[in-house]
């Protein structure tokens, strides 16, 4: 095979496979042609590539190509600022959805007249943090890898990536579960938990942490849904699991007399509930699970680890941050770790949509990246981050003037209510740079720069939060660690922004990704605004 080159993808290399993957695929004498995004692309005699002895066998009709390429790469068409929209919306109405019923779990737990365990809430959540933390960042990787497949024209490739993402997320999930439940005590001390608080924690994440597995396959599930572009399922995810923590929650906090108890019972049970909604969509509606045997494992493990790595190290900074602050403020009593619980509550719960649409822009980059459509990439990033600011903007001016009320709300008093007052009115801004973070996070992780976004995050998460909340706390006490936690999102923020749109340029004067069977689309398809231009093909 040496110099041999593929007719429609001069950038590919090819390599014989005649082993159990192969016959997976139906194809067990074939050659695969891998593209230098990473994932394979399987080729038979019907594709016009000349294989000795290769038997001219059919594809599953699920690989064979349609005469309609949006149907499987909707992205590529259309509206870029609709696509950020409705993805953003759709998926945000699951996450906000969540995001009140755990602000509801707080206020039913405020309820109950006991000040340390709202405090013992907010130190569980903070290491809760980076379980959820993991799952977010495997999930890129899988969504990711997914529509970048369906992009490319091979939903057979998709599917055998979804089913090894749902492997590599079990095994990675639980052995960070086993590792850290021994530690559950030490960890949550560190954080400035003492006396009935860390008790109390202790006994919290004891009780959900084994749950972690279950929760990050539900996101994996809904990571797939978004690859495909499936936003109405994927919303489903993550909502089904809401309404069922919001039934719960009540029932077994008050009704059943549970306190605490209850409520990590009620999280546990939302988690399957979220898992069994994922795996009907990816698995019964699109087909876009197919387990592979341990090749097949290999072959996909590196361009997932390559994404999922990189995105898990990112995703982790946002929590590692947190921690620190949230040790700055411990030292300033229960009162005001109730305050930071609270403020942990109103932030996913204000700006849900913002995180939603880091997950949104994912898979519509990484649509029109495999269809070798650049310029869409960037009216995609300016449009995100338009939706962004005035998102923001909005947003932010409801919290100033809901301030008060939402104190009141959870009954927040003393040091905790100057907490809250202090982020609606001031610190909450600092989400106009947070979100430029989030959506050129997304950008670099689909767009093969996941380093990038790695560097940014984690240099947000430490040289933007220790120097200014250290220096914060010293001079000016507890507003001091709640600003300096705000400001180091500037810096980077705009940064971020900055970089990312370089990216963008660079990969544009790059060869278009390779296609399968289907030839290079005329210039005039380049145009965004083109109806006439075509995707790849399985």
């Amino acid at each position: 095979m040496a110099g041999t080159a593929h007719p429609a993808m001069p950038f590919a290399r090819p390599i014989y496979c005649s082993g159990p993957a192969c016959a997976m695929a139906g194809m067990p004498h074939a050659v695969v042609w891998v593209s230098p995004v990473g994932l394979p692309r399987d080729e038979t005699a019907e594709e016009n590539v000349n294989v000795a002895a290769a038997p001219k066998r059919r594809l599953p009709a699920v690989t064979r190509k349609t005469s309609d390429p949006a149907a499987i790469a909707r992205f590529t068409t259309g509206s870029t600022m609709r696509h950020v929209i409705v993805m953003t919306l759709t998926g945000s109405i699951g996450l906000v959805a969540i995001f009140v019923v755990d602000a509801l779990n707080l206020f039913y737990i405020s309820r109950l007249g006991i000040a340390e365990l709202a405090a013992a809430v907010g130190f569980a959540s903070t290491l809760l943090f980076f379980t959820v933390s993991v799952a977010i960042g495997l999930t890129i990787a899988s969504g990711a890898l997914v529509a970048r497949a369906l992009g490319q024209g091979s939903r057979e490739a998709a599917a055998r990536v979804g089913g090894a993402s749902l492997i590599f997320v079990a095994l990675i999930t639980a052995a960070m579960s086993a590792i850290s439940w021994p530690f559950l005590r030490p960890l949550l001390a560190l954080l400035g938990a003492n006396g009935e608080t860390l008790d109390l924690a202790t006994r919290f994440l004891s009780m959900i942490l084994p749950s972690t597995p279950i929760f990050a396959l539900g996101m994996c599930t809904s990571g797939i849904l978004r690859g495909v572009g499936d936003a109405r399922r994927a919303m489903y995810v993550t909502l089904g699991g809401g309404i069922a923590t919001a039934i719960l929650d009540p029932l077994l906090i008050f009704g059943a007399g549970l306190g605490l108890d209850g409520a990590a019972i009620a999280n546990v049970i939302s988690r399957f509930v979220l898992l069994a909604i994922g795996l009907h969509g990816a698995v019964v509606v699109h087909g876009l699970v197919k387990l592979p045997d341990f090749s097949g494992l290999r072959t996909i493990a590196r361009p997932f680890m390559a994404i999922g790595v990189p995105a898990m190290l990112t995703q982790v900074a946002t929590p590692v941050g947190n921690a620190y602050v949230t040790r700055a403020i411990a030292q300033f009593g229960d009162e005001a770790m109730a305050g930071w619980a609270i403020v942990g509550r109103i932030v996913p719960v204000a700006f849900g949509v913002i995180f939603a649409l880091s997950g949104a822009v994912g898979p519509i980059l990484g649509q029109n990246y495999g269809a070798g459509k650049y310029e869409r990439l960037r009216t995609t990033m300016r449009d995100a981050l338009i939706f962004t600011t005035v998102y923001v903007s909005i947003v932010w001016l409801a919290l100033v003037i809901a301030a008060g009320p939402i104190a009141d709300l959870f009954g927040a008093v003393g040091v905790a209510r100057d907490v809250v007052m202090f982020f609606c009115l001031i610190a909450a801004g600092s989400f106009l740079f947070n979100g430029g973070i989030f959506v050129a996070s997304a950008a670099f992780n689909n767009l093969g720069f996941p380093i990038y976004s790695t560097v940014f995050n984690w240099g947000r998460s430490t040289l933007g939060i220790v120097p200014f909340v250290a220096v914060g706390s010293h001079f000016y006490g507890l507003h001091g660690v709640l600003m300096g936690w705000a400001l180091g999102a500037v810096v980077f923020g705009i940064a971020a922004v900055v970089v990312c749109f370089r990216v963008i340029g660079q990969v544009g004067k790059e060869p278009p990704p390779p296609r399968v069977g289907v030839p290079d689309p005329p210039a005039s398809a380049q145009s965004p605004l083109s109806s006439g231009e075509a995707a790849t093909a399985g």
